[in-house]
């Protein structure tokens, strides 16, 4: 285990509009407001065409190959996540939402593009005093969070 410790600075209440698309909101969000680290949760719709990645088709190979899973119609969704910024200094935002519709849901991450169905309430809750960054990581390919 790896950690470190921070404090909670400010937090905003955020609504995303129709359309919009999370990952891309929220980190752009993060760069007008120079925020380097926040943990956020979030809930409302997402619409149909919206993309999850829903796990690696075998669970140790390598490299990982992601599966995707595309949202057949709007969904009720809840979720959470962290921005850490990158080696360069962009924030990006991994978040984890389950999306449901009627008896089924699906969980998956966010990166490949879910778009808002008329709503989303975001509340952010910014990071403050830590150097926690997300580092390219050779083996996943992942941006792994190092505290």
């Amino acid at each position: 285990m790896l950690f470190s410790e921070a404090k909670q600075g400010r937090t905003f209440i955020v609504r995303l509009e129709d359309g919009e698309i999370v990952h891309e909101t929220l980190e752009k969000f993060a760069v007008d407001r120079n925020i380097t680290a926040a943990a956020v949760i979030i809930l409302g719709g997402a619409d149909k065409g919206s993309k999850l990645i829903v796990g690696p088709q075998q669970s140790r190979a390598l490299p990982v190959m992601p599966m995707q899973h595309e949202l057949y119609e709007a969904h009720e969704v809840t979720g959470t996540g962290t921005i850490f910024s990158d080696e360069e200094g962009n924030p990006v935002l991994h978040l984890h939402m389950a999306c449901g519709r009627e008896e089924s849901t699906v969980t998956g991450c966010i990166r490949n593009g879910v778009k808002v169905w008329r709503v989303m309430e975001v509340i952010l809750f910014e990071i403050t005093a830590t150097t926690a960054m997300r580092k390219s990581d050779p083996e996943t390919g992942f941006k792994l969070l190092v505290p």
